[in-house]
Formats: C-alpha cells, sequence, structure tokens
C-alpha cells in the first residue's frame, strides 16, 4: 500500500495513474486481485440496474408485480399489446442502428477465444438495453446474457485501459462473467465455474482468487442494493437410495435429448419466422404478439421464468400439468429468440428442467417411488448443463440453492450423463451452437484467437529461390551444383508458380538428365496464401507430408517459403506461453 500511495504521490495525472496502476498489476498479482473487486463492483451494480429496470417494466404487462411469470393471470390486452409493442421498438430501434453504425456484439466466450478478450462496451451496452427492453415487455428470455455481456465487458475495457497482457485482460473478462452471474443467482461458487468453465475455458489457481473474489464483490452488492433473490425452499431427502441413482442416471440423459430438441427447435423456429414476407424490424412484434398468445394460456411462459421455476421447485405441478407448461415454455423460448428479441436461455432451461424432472417422476411413479422434488431439482441442472454447457457451475448451483449433499451427488451424476449425451448425439451447447451456425468453430472460452493472428504471411520466409520450369534436370544440376538451397520454386515465363521441388530430388540418380523439372513435382503439391491461419498450414502439411510449401498471391505470383519445421516451433513457442500463462509464471522474477 505505501508504493501504492507513493505511485499516486508521482503521478497526479490520469495517464500518470494508468501508467502507475498497470506496472503495479504487472510486477504483483495482488493488485490484479484488487482490479477483479472492481471489476466485481461493476458487474454487481449491473445486475442490480438492470433488474430493477426489468421490473419497473414488469409494470406495463401486470402493475404491481415484479416477476412476470409467479403471476395466476393476466389481462389479455396487455398480454397482447406489451409484448408486441416492445418487439416494434426492438425491431426499430435495430433497424435504426443497423442503418447507422456497424454494430456486431462480441459474445464474451468469442471474445476471449478468439480476440484476446476484446469487447466493446459501447456495444455491450446497447446489447443490455436491448435484453432489459426484451425482457421487460415479457419476451421468454432471461437476463443473464445482459448481465455476463455487461460484466465481461467492463473487465474488458478495464484490463484494456490500462494495457495489460492478453492473458490478464481475459482474466478480468471472466471476472465479470462470474460477477453478474453469481448475482443473479446469489451464488458465488457457482458464478466462478461459470466463469472457469465457459468464459476462461480453463481453471487454474492463480485464476481462483480474483474470480472469487469479482463474485462475492458482485453479490454483496446486489445484497446491499436489495435485488438478491429471495431463498427457495427445497424438500429434499436425508440420503438417495443407491437404487435411486438408476432413473437418475436415465433422467440427465432425458433432460439432454430435451434439450437438444429444444435447441434444434429455436433454430427451426428462426429459420420459419425469418422465411416470413415481413420485413426485419417487424419480426420481433409478431414474435411478441405469438409470445402475448402464449401467455393467455399460462402467463409461466413470460420472461424468464424464474419465479415459475422456484414455485415448481417448491410445489411440483402434477404430470399433465407439467408437460403442457413445458411444451409452452419451450415454444415460447424459442420463438423469442427466432424472432429477434435479445436474451438467453439459463433461466429458462432451469424453469425447462423442473419441468422435464416432474413429467419424468410422473412417467416413473408407478414402476419406482423417488420424491418429486429430487426429479425437479436433477432435472433443473441436467437440462441446464445441456444447454449452458457447465456440469460444475450446474453441480454448485444445486449444492448453493438447496443444500443438500445427497442430493448434489445425484446432480453431479446426471449433468455428467446429460454432458456426455450432449456431447455424443449433438456436440454443442447453446452458445456454442450458435457460433457453429455463423461458422466459427469455438467449444469454449480457450483462447485460439492467437493461432488465427499467427497467419502465414507472418511466418513465411521471402529470400526464395526461383528457377524457370521448363528446365530440364540437367539445367537445375548445372545451376544448382551442391545441395543448396533445399528447395526450389518452379515458375513460368509470367512468374507464376508451377510447383515446388527439393534439391536432393533432381540430385537422385533415378533422374535422368532430359527429365523435365515438372515431372518431380508430386501430385499432390500444394500452394498456401498468406491469409490462411496457422492451423490450416498444419493441416495442410498433415495433408500433404510435404516438408514446405510456397506462399503464392490470387495472381499465383510466388511470395515466399514456409518450413512444417518452423511452423511447428512457432506453434511449441505459442503453447509454452500459453501454458505459462495458464500456470501464472509470468509473474515470477
Amino acid at each position: 500500500m505505501t508504493g501504492f500511495l507513493g505511485h499516486i504521490r508521482t503521478h497526479a495525472t490520469l495517464p500518470g495513474f494508468l501508467a502507475a496502476v498497470r506496472a503495479l498489476v504487472r510486477t504483483d498479482t495482488l493488485w490484479l486481485v484488487a482490479l477483479a473487486a472492481v471489476v466485481g463492483l461493476l458487474a454487481g451494480g449491473t445486475v442490480s440496474l438492470m433488474t430493477a429496470a426489468t421490473f419497473l417494466a414488469h409494470h406495463l404487462l401486470a402493475p404491481g408485480s415484479n416477476r412476470l411469470s409467479g403471476l395466476t393471470s393476466i389481462m389479455p390486452a396487455r398480454a397482447l399489446l406489451v409484448p408486441s409493442l416492445g418487439g416494434l421498438l426492438l425491431g426499430l430501434g435495430g433497424y435504426a442502428l443497423a442503418r447507422k453504425t456497424r454494430f456486431r456484439p462480441v459474445d464474451p466466450v468469442e471474445a476471449n477465444a478468439l480476440h484476446g478478450g476484446r469487447m466493446s462496451l459501447r456495444d455491450s451496452l446497447i446489447v443490455g438495453a436491448q435484453t432489459v427492453l426484451s425482457n421487460g415487455c415479457g419476451a421468454s428470455l432471461g437476463l443473464e446474457a445482459g448481465f455476463s455481456q455487461l460484466g465481461a465487458a467492463f473487465g474488458s475495457r478495464l484490463g484494456r485501459q490500462l494495457r495489460m497482457h492478453r492473458a490478464d485482460v481475459r482474466l478480468l473478462v471472466g471476472c465479470g462473467a462470474a460477477g453478474a452471474i453469481g448475482a443473479a443467482f446469489d451464488a458465488p461458487l457457482a458464478g466462478s465455474f461459470y466463469a472457469f468453465e465457459l468464459i476462461i475455458g480453463s481453471y487454474t489457481f492463480t485464476a481462483l482468487a480474483p474470480v472469487a473474489l469479482a463474485a462475492v464483490v458482485a453479490i454483496g452488492v446486489v445484497h446491499l442494493t436489495g435485488m438478491v433473490l429471495p431463498p427457495v425452499s427445497v424438500l429434499t431427502p436425508p440420503a438417495i437410495p443407491p437404487l435411486a441413482y438408476l432413473p437418475i442416471t436415465l433422467l440427465g440423459a432425458v433432460a439432454a435429448l430435451v434439450a437438444v430438441v429444444l435447441m434444434k427447435g429455436v433454430t427451426l423456429t428462426e429459420r420459419a419466422l425469418h422465411a416470413l414476407p415481413v420485413p426485419i424490424w417487424l419480426r420481433p412484434a409478431i414474435g411478441g404478439l405469438l409470445v402475448g398468445l402464449l401467455a393467455l394460456i399460462s402467463p409461466s411462459v413470460l420472461s424468464s421464468g424464474h419465479m415459475a421455476m422456484r414455485s415448481s421447485l417448491s410445489d411440483t405441478p402434477p404430470f399433465l400439468i407439467a408437460l403442457g407448461l413445458l411444451g409452452l415454455k419451450a415454444l415460447a423460448s424459442a420463438i423469442s429468440i427466432g424472432s429477434g428479441f435479445r436474451g438467453g436461455l439459463f433461466f429458462a432451461s432451469l424453469y425447462l428442467g423442473v419441468l422435464t424432472g416432474a413429467v419424468f417422476a410422473g412417467i416413473i411413479s408407478p414402476l419406482i417411488t423417488l420424491p418429486v422434488s429430487v426429479c425437479a431439482v436433477v432435472g433443473m441442472c441436467a437440462l441446464a448443463v445441456a444447454v449452458i454447457g457447465g456440469p460444475m457451475t450446474m453441480i454448485f448451483l444445486a449444492l448453493e440453492t438447496t443444500g443438500s449433499l445427497p442430493l448434489t451427488s445425484a446432480v453431479m451424476v446426471s449433468a455428467i450423463v446429460s454432458s456426455i449425451t450432449v456431447r455424443r448425439t449433438f456436440g454443442y451447447s447453446f452458445a456454442t451452437w450458435r457460433f457453429h451456425l455463423r461458422g466459427e468453430n469455438i467449444r469454449s472460452g480457450v483462447d485460439i484467437g492467437w493461432m488465427r493472428s499467427l497467419t502465414v504471411e507472418r511466418m513465411m520466409r521471402t529470400e526464395v529461390v526461383t528457377f524457370p520450369a521448363s528446365e530440364t534436370v540437367a539445367g537445375a544440376r548445372l545451376a544448382f551444383p551442391s545441395h543448396t538451397p533445399r528447395y526450389i520454386i518452379l515458375r513460368d515465363e509470367q512468374g507464376h508458380y508451377k510447383g515446388l521441388v527439393e534439391n536432393v530430388s533432381f540430385h537422385a540418380t533415378r533422374y535422368t538428365d532430359t527429365t523435365p523439372l515438372l515431372d518431380l513435382v508430386p501430385a499432390d503439391d500444394e500452394a498456401l496464401l498468406p491469409e490462411t491461419s496457422l492451423s490450416a498450414a498444419l493441416a495442410c502439411f498433415e495433408r500433404t507430408s510435404r516438408p514446405a510449401c510456397a506462399v503464392i498471391n490470387q495472381k499465383k505470383q510466388v511470395l515466399g517459403l514456409l518450413s512444417e519445421r518452423y511452423v511447428l516451433r512457432r506453434y511449441a513457442e505459442e503453447l509454452e506461453r500459453t501454458r505459462r500463462e495458464l500456470a501464472g509464471e509470468k509473474y515470477r522474477p
């Protein structure tokens, strides 16, 4: 602290102050933990503000009510009008935004996986406002996407403002997401492991303190502002019989399949709504009208479904009612996403999981006695694991929600089964499925952006030896009597690439002097473009079994040469750098 105060006294200006903080953070991990606490403070404030704004908006649908999904009835006119007008406002705002500026928000997972934690705070603020509007007007989506987006964006902005290392910026993004999810559920362990599993992509000892502190600080903020969720009461048995683990395992698989159907249904619904011959800005209004019609059947489909989920945990609905609500909520969520509303499926997947557990309990009741409350909690976590993709996150959420170790053990079994089932049958969580539809091969927040930044243009050697492709072996032997250079690039009279041959090949005795050099070019010869990524270059070397490849432009003019040995060395260097960052070794003097 004395050193910090000394920096303050000697750096009176803002740039000087930032430089002082940057120096402290880079030399002592304690200051990185302090920054994580600041990010947690911002994340907790974000959750409180967004929740309060959503409560105000909910009064338009149901005056005097804070959470829509807990309603038993709703005025038909409000149910139809408010979601439609909210969707119209969202559509017109998005249309105006698209015309005036380039708006492509980066998800926290995508930011950490591809961009080194870089996120736009402006875009994230817009996403947060759109999420509040969507949830506030009753769209069947949760606020968690906006929470984590803004929390992570604050972490990213703080890290980039201080010009911190790539690994530290990614860590602060994870801290923001941990604080947001922890505050949303009043569950610090769940928030922390949400960051580890989904945003950062790995757990390390050095990351535990900043991530956990950010979650705790954010939860403290929502408690101080009065936006904390009321405790949920779940009747849990003192122990789970060993034979009960068989239906629990089956429930994990069933919940995973329900989640797969939901994720595919969202995509199909989105395609169906986009096929309608209406302007793009009108689609959210149509989606809002459809959600309003479903709300006339049951208001529990409105908003995130959080109060309905908590009510169902305390008093599980009968089989037929649970089955009907499951279909209504799944359809409402699919319509909300497909029509263009902003939000996530975290809260919705919890409610759908509770209903899946209730339906499962009703089906197996003639065969085996298993408390409905156990099925509800197990189904809740198993389906959320399939949709969100974080087994440890949901295991800790179950523990922090119920406080029951035996029930947590059952949840752990179902979470593992659900995760394996989704991986084998579908291969994606909801977030990574959306990335896949956009053409991005992202499975988590593991940093793969450095592989894409290492292009062939950055790694190639520009000093190359070329030779006319019309020459014979005799001409090559005369021009290159020794075994250097190792690679010769053949070109025609216009300078176009014709192939790559090794020096040792035309010095081999099996070729006569009259053999054309083009005959020495392998049939599977390939050349690389300068914008080719490191991973694509490695795939080319693996495919052709060649030790080197020429680099050419779109006009097939030779630009350089890239060897497999150099690519593997750079790849190993980057892997070692990443390993050292994960282990915290970069802080050692």
